[in-house]
């Protein structure tokens, strides 16, 4: 994937959700306070992160493990979907977790070979390793982003500005896949 599309991919899909904030923030609110617990929300996100991950690892050139790379796989598969009936607790959370850290190394392989290019790619760089660390965080103490939702959510003011402030990183992101990695 190009470093401009994958700008232009996050900038969008970051600023729909803010401007649904800034639009209904009650409703808004609601939605973001059920996501930690939605066990539909968590199932589909840990499924897709199985599949993303299965993805990855089978396209890896992994000489070393080539022979047991169905059966890798396959276990791979089944702790996915037995995560989504055995984990059912913050499940939501945990399923963005892992898509977490599985965007953070798109983003990182995406920008890595223009790093030199423009300095302005350390912004998907650091963005990425910031992804990591949440996603690591949220693993081991998924109760931590149901209180961060549920604090930044605590009135329409919070939600309002923090919105704002998400937007305006959301079409920065964007204008930089547009023009300075518009080559890349």
């Amino acid at each position: 994937m190009k470093l401009s599309l994958l700008s232009i991919l996050l900038g969008v899909g970051v600023s729909v959700p803010q401007i649904y904030g800034l639009t209904r923030p009650a409703q808004f609110a609601a939605a973001v306070r059920k996501f930690p617990r939605s066990l539909p929300i968590g199932c589909m996100l840990m499924l897709l992160a199985t599949a993303w991950f299965v993805w990855n690892v089978n396209i890896e050139p992994i000489a070393d493990f080539s022979a047991f790379k169905p059966y890798m796989m396959a276990g791979f598969t089944a702790v996915g979907i037995l995560a989504c009936i055995f984990v059912q607790d913050f499940l939501a959370v945990r399923g963005l977790a892992v898509v977490m850290l599985l965007l953070a190394k798109l983003m990182v392989d995406t920008g890595r070979p223009h790093l030199g290019e423009s300095p302005f790619v350390l912004v998907i760089q650091i963005w990425a390793y910031l992804l990591v660390v949440a996603g690591g965080c949220f693993t081991v103490w998924p109760w931590k982003l149901r209180d961060i939702l549920n604090w930044a959510t605590a009135t329409d003011e919070r939600i309002r500005i923090g919105s704002i402030i998400r937007l305006a990183f959301a079409v920065f992101v964007l204008i930089l896949g547009l023009t300075a990695f518009r080559a890349m």
